[in-house]
Formats: C-alpha cells, structure tokens, sequence
C-alpha cells in the first residue's frame, strides 16, 4: 500500500513546496516568514497540480493564489477561516496494491510507475491489471475480451493518449497491446462516466501519457520469455522532451515454455490446430511475431502554451504453411493499429483554459487462407479508419468548481473485403457514419473536501440517421461520520461501432470478430442506462466497499454476442439487462495487503424474436465471482498469491432425447446450463537491485495456474458426416512460468 496515503506525521510546509516545485516544475513566491512555524501533512504524490494546491490551501491557513501555470504566490489569509482537521482521504484510496487508486469521483486510477505487484503477473500490463477489479473478468482469460458488469469486448471504450484503439492485444489476446513504460496512468470508469467521453457502453479504460516535461532524462531495458522492450524519456531542451518505447516478441526466435503455453492456448480450435480436421492437411513453420511502438514529443512553447504528439502502432503477424500430401502453400493472418493525436493547451488566465486534439486510428486485420484440397484462397480484410476532433475549453471559478464545455467531431469509417478464387466471389462493403458532439459538465468540491460532484450532459448527432441523443451522467459522493462515504453514480451512453461475428472460422478462427458500423436498421445503434450506489468504509487500514448497480444496454445483436448453439446462424436484435453487487474488501497491514472481492450478478438478454420471446442467460453471464489475494512486500522483496473462482459461463447442450433433428443439432433451451466452476491459483515476485548510484534493477518471477487445473473456457457442438455429434472444448492456460529482468538509468 501506498504508505503516504496514511502518513499522519507532518513535516515544514516549506519542505512540501519545495516538492512540489520539483514535481510540477513550478514555483512558489513568499515571504519566509509567511511558512515559519506550519507543519502539514505530506500530500500525496498521487495528487493532480489542481488538487495539490487545494490540498496546501484546504490544510493551512494560508492564501494560494496561482498567478500563471508556473508561478503561485502565498500570503497570509485575509480573513480567519476555521480550523479543518487533517483529512485522511483528500483525493484517492490505495485500493488492493500500490500504484491502484479509487478517486474522489468513483474512478479507478492505475499508475504503472508506482505499481506493487499483483498475483501472476510481474509487470503492470494495464488489461490485465484491470481485471483484478471488481465487476470485470473475462470469460476466456483474453484481454481481448474484457467482459465489464456483462459486457461485450467492444463496448468499452479503450483510449491511448485520447485516441481510440481498435486493437488491444497482443497474441491474439494474451497480452496487453499497451507497453506501459510511457504510460502516466491508467482512469478505468465503470459508470458516472465524465461527459467528455462518448462511445463505450460498458467502461471507459482511459491510458494517459505524461503532460508536463520531465526534471531529467531517463532509460530503460527489459526482457521476459515473451518479449524484450526498452524505452527512454530523453531530455532534449529545457522545454522540450521525447519520448519513445518500443517491444517486440522474441518468439520466432526463441521457444520458450512461456511461449508454448500461450501458444497452445491461443491457436487451439483455429486452422492451425488439426487435431479434429481428420482431412490428411496439416500445418507446419508456424512464424508468429508481434511489436508495438511509441513515441510522444512534448514542447513548452511558452509558459501558457502546451502542444504535444504522439504516435504509437501495436502489430500482430503469424503465418504457417498448409500441407497436403500433394501441395504446401502459406496461410496467414496480420492485425495493426496504427494511432496518432496532435495535442494543442493554452493557459488563458488562472480562471479560462483551452485544449484541442486531432486524432486519427487506423485499424487492419487481414488473412489469407488455403484450402489445398478444393483449390481455393479466402482473402479476408477488416479495415477501420476513425478521424476525430475534440476541443475543450475550462473555467476555474476556484480551487472547488471547474465548468468544461466542449465539441467533438469523429468520422468512422468501415470496410469489410471478402474474396474467393474458386468458385470466383468477390464482397466489399464500405460504410461511413459522422457523428456531431457537445458536452458540458460541473465539477464541484465542498469546502471541506467531503462531498463531490460531477454532473454533466452529452449530446450526440448521429448524422447519417439525423439521430441526436442525450446522454446525462452523474457523480455524487459525500463523506459522512467521519469514515463513511455514500457513491452515487449514473449515466446513459451510445455507440455506433460493434464488433460480429459471421462465421466461426473466420479470419483463420484466430481473430473470429470484426468491425461493422451501425445502420440504425439490421445494425442498430447501441444504447445503455445504468445507475449504482455504493456505500465504502475507510478506517486504520481497512477499507470495505458494497456497490449495487443495474445496466440496461440495447440495440445488441446476436452476430455481436458469439452464439455458438441454435442461434450462431441467425439475426436477432435484442437487449440484455445486468443487476448486481460488487463486494471488496482490503485490510493493511505492516507489510501485507490483502483483499477479497465477490461479484454477484443476474445477467440476461431478451430478443423477442428468440426463446419464445423469453429472457434467457447472457453468454458472459457469470453469476458468482469471487478473487481472494495477499502481497508481502520488505525491503526490496515482493511477493503475491492470489485465487481466482467463478461459477462458470452457460452454455447450451444438445437433447439427450433426440440430439439430431432434420440433419441439424435439436438444442435445449439455449444457456441454460453452465460450465464447470473455473478456479485458478497465481504467484509472482519481484526483488529490485541497485546496481549503482543512478540505475536500477528487477527481478521478476511469475507462475500463472500454479495447480496446472485444466478450466474450460468454452465448449460447444459440431455434427459430423455420419450424423454423430463432437463435443468440442477449449481449455484455459496451464501452468505457465514466466521469468522478467529490467533495468533503468536516470
């Protein structure tokens, strides 16, 4: 835990400015004899600029009035203010291990340079870090298939930098696409979703990268069984700065257990997999790879003018070759996401401060596929280009109230290729949907830092559909007996972009899902309305958190859910609703943290069309999920072991009685059913070195599925030839090692 969220010593004032000019490379004016004598709490570094300054003025009785970005003068009070007791909560609560955070305002905050260690995992992969909150799991261990309070992957709004990614994996889903080495921090929103942000009906995972210039340059190298990365915050004037990272696998050179798990795991019922083709091909020379790359320059141009670029690209490639007895020809899949933003901010005054973006994401997802024994070649293409403009402009009556009011532009377009030789067919489908945004939105902070608000609207105008929806969103909380706080949170939420699924064995049956855009007709546009409330405990190191919430989201198709039963073929729109409770429970000791956190959920969809027009169970429906965890950390040594058990998503089983009907599977009722129970076991540790005065070392060791237990993640029917029936399972990742080294120079 982060110990400075409970310091409770305090220290000379002047020692806490002298911090925080080296933190935020500002400065402070005033008379010594203006701080001689206050003592204050440490804040902690966790705080924004904004919230440090409300911190200082909330916890002395002191005048801080901030002239420009760079200087801030302190006076003595003019008038008496009463005394305010120290507060144990000015902004966040370390929430599970370090570097995770809960804000004022109900958000989750990762930050990956102060990240403790979390059970199975020795570096802070954003993706997979944020399914150790409560509420989000996925269904097959991928993240790229994030399932939030029963969503779907593609309902949630992933940004790099402010731009929206289209590709989150690497792997096919095993790996975070996102090197965190650049990453400042990571805002995950569940619900109360601030205004600014459209699209994302399930959760907005929002990956922030530094805003202000570094004191000094700084470099790092890494290497695990996967991959090898190195990144660097290089220094190049007083009031510029570049910023650069950059990771690649060394699978295709080095076949490591890790790698074979992963491997295993990820190509198991796809082409590459032959063990159920009983057709005399098989694959051989299996080449996978992937990379990504990042870059930001951040330029000073004045001391009110900020401008900042960035630039990152995540690349997946594997290609393998097709042998019959007769003929090998080359299959293969490649998947990138291409990212770039040109950031403009301008301090006016301390009351007005303007900010705009340019962004552009270009997504491809290309395979070719041999078929040696009919003679054909499928090329299939998945291609996404989104442009988009956002301008802000933000007005600080004082340190307790900001108005932001803002446009947004985006233009999306998607292109979907199909081609096959023999017999000859060619399919290429274009669509293109603009949508028109304003937001505006109130953020308020009482006097005595108790009671927070954020309130706010969106409009969207969907311009092809002359559609414009409203879409209002709240954050309330307020502290109350001195170590209660009561959440309120609610918004409502829309989107026109979907990922489908036509054909199982799509894209090589490695990347099933594709993207299409609404058509506000066979496609609808998706909409959700969810609200919770949630009541959370804070005292000597304990903290206890209930939330109960209710998510309504429509406009879903059955393409868009990955029907693998009596559904799989058909097109259906329809809804699903989830009402649930999030339960967390974290205690602090010395050395040791440790939590548990129990979801339960009722999760069903209703498409009038199907199962007699009678709701039936989600196929992310996970009705109980329980994680139980601890960290130990002295010195220099981490560890963690974690348990991880859910009581396993439906599934659908063909009838006992009569499982073939008219040459198809005769199904019972669909989901209703589950899986056997998914229990996991994870441990990792770290131990860091000082190899010298300004470098320093890690160690990393992990151990995902310890007990080796062999999950199935997903089962589901095929009828053969002979009107016989095969039970088909995918299994989770077994015991899977994984050994890391990192090193960085200031």
């Amino acid at each position: 835990m982060n110990a400075q969220t409970f310091k409770t010593e305090t220290i000379p004032l002047a020692t806490v400015l002298k911090a925080l000019e080296k933190r935020f490379d500002i400065r402070f004016t005033y008379a010594d004899k203006t701080t001689e004598g206050v003592k204050i709490t440490e804040p902690s570094t966790l705080l924004s600029y904004n919230d440090a300054i409300t911190y200082l003025r909330t916890n002395t009785n002191l005048n801080f009035k901030i002239i420009n970005s760079r200087f801030v003068a302190i006076a003595p009070s003019k008038k008496r203010t009463r005394p305010i007791e120290a507060l144990e909560e000015v902004q966040l609560n370390t929430y599970l291990t370090t570097g995770i955070t809960k804000t004022k305002t109900g958000e989750v905050v990762l930050n990956p340079d102060e990240f403790g260690i979390l059970p199975g995992l020795i570096e802070a992969d954003v993706l997979q870090t944020v399914q150790a909150l409560p509420g989000v799991l996925s269904v097959d261990e991928s993240v790229s298939n994030l399932n939030v309070r029963g969503g779907t992957h593609d309902q949630n709004l992933i940004l790099w930098d402010g731009i929206k990614m289209y590709q989150s994996g690497h792997f096919f889903g095993l790996i975070s696409a996102f090197n965190p080495n650049l990453i400042s921090n990571v805002v995950i929103s569940k619900n109360g979703t601030s205004a600014l942000y459209g699209d994302g009906v399930s959760s907005t995972i929002d990956m922030r990268l530094d805003t202000n210039t570094n004191k000094e340059s700084s470099y790092g190298l890494g290497l695990n069984l996967i991959q090898a990365d190195a990144f660097t915050k290089l220094k190049l004037q007083d009031n510029m700065e570049l910023q650069l990272s950059a990771r690649r696998s060394i699978t295709d050179a080095v076949n490591t257990p890790t790698y074979q798990q992963y491997f295993d795991r990820i190509f198991q019922d796809s082409d590459i997999d032959n063990t159920s083709e009983g057709n005399g091909n098989s694959t051989s020379n299996e080449n996978f790879y992937f990379y990504d790359i990042s870059a930001k320059l951040l330029h000073d141009l004045s001391s009110k003018d900020k401008l900042r670029l960035s630039f990152t690209t995540v690349f997946n490639a594997l290609d393998y070759l097709e042998n019959s007895s007769t003929d090998a020809l080359i299959s293969g899949i490649t998947q990138r996401n291409l990212a770039a933003g040109l950031n403009y901010n301008r301090q006016w005054s301390s009351f007005i401060s303007s900010e705009v973006q340019l962004n552009v994401s270009d997504y491809k997802l290309n395979a070719t596929n041999f078929d040696i024994e009919n003679n054909q070649r499928l090329l299939q293409n998945n291609a996404v280009k989104d442009y988009g403009i956002t301008f802000q402009l933000k007005l600080d009556f004082n340190e307790r109230l900001r108005w932001t009011n803002g446009y947004q532009y985006s233009q999306v377009s998607v292109n979907n290729l199909e081609e096959i030789n023999n017999p000859e067919y060619r399919s290429d489908m274009e669509h293109e949907v603009s949508t028109h945004s304003t937001f505006s939105e109130f953020t308020f902070s009482s006097y005595n830092n108790r009671t927070h608000l954020k309130i706010g609207t969106r409009s969207n105008y969907y311009k092809p559909f002359n559609v414009l929806l409203l879409e209002p969103r709240l954050s309330f909380n307020h502290k109350f007996l001195k170590h209660f706080k009561v959440e309120l949170l609610g918004e409502f939420k829309s989107q026109v972009t979907s990922q489908v699924i036509d054909r199982q064995n799509d894209f090589l049956g490695i990347e099933k899902r594709r993207w299409v855009l609404a058509n506000n007709t066979t496609l609808p546009i998706i909409e959700s309305k969810q609200t919770s409330i949630g009541l959370h405990y804070n005292k000597n190191k304990l903290l206890v958190s209930v939330e109960a919430f209710i998510k309504h989201v429509d406009g879903i198709t059955t393409k868009s859910q990955g029907f693998q039963n009596q559904y799989q073929n058909v097109n259906a729109i329809g809804n699903y609703e989830t009402k649930g409770i999030d339960f967390l429970i974290n205690k602090q000791f010395n050395a040791f943290s440790s939590w548990l956190s129990y979801s339960l959920s009722n999760n069903d969809y209703s498409f009038p069309t199907l199962n007699n027009a009678q709701a039936f169970a989600n196929n992310t429906a996970v009705s109980h999920a329980l994680t139980f965890a601890g960290t130990y950390a002295v010195n220099n040594l981490k560890l963690a072991l974690g348990f991880n058990w859910n009581s396993g998503k439906p599934t659908t089983t063909p009838n006992n009685l009569e499982p073939v009907f008219d040459n198809n599977i005769n199904y019972n009722t669909a989901n209703k059913t589950n899986l056997d129970d998914y229990f996991r076991t994870d441990f990792s540790g770290t131990y860091n070195l000082n190899l010298a005065r300004n470098t320093k070392a890690e160690i990393g060791f992990s151990i995902w599925n310890i007990l080796n237990r062999k999950n199935t993640l997903n089962s589901y029917y095929i009828l053969n030839e002979d009107e016989s029936i095969s039970k088909i399972e995918n299994k989770s990742l077994g015991f899977t090692p994984n050994l890391s080294f990192r090193v960085r120079f200031k």
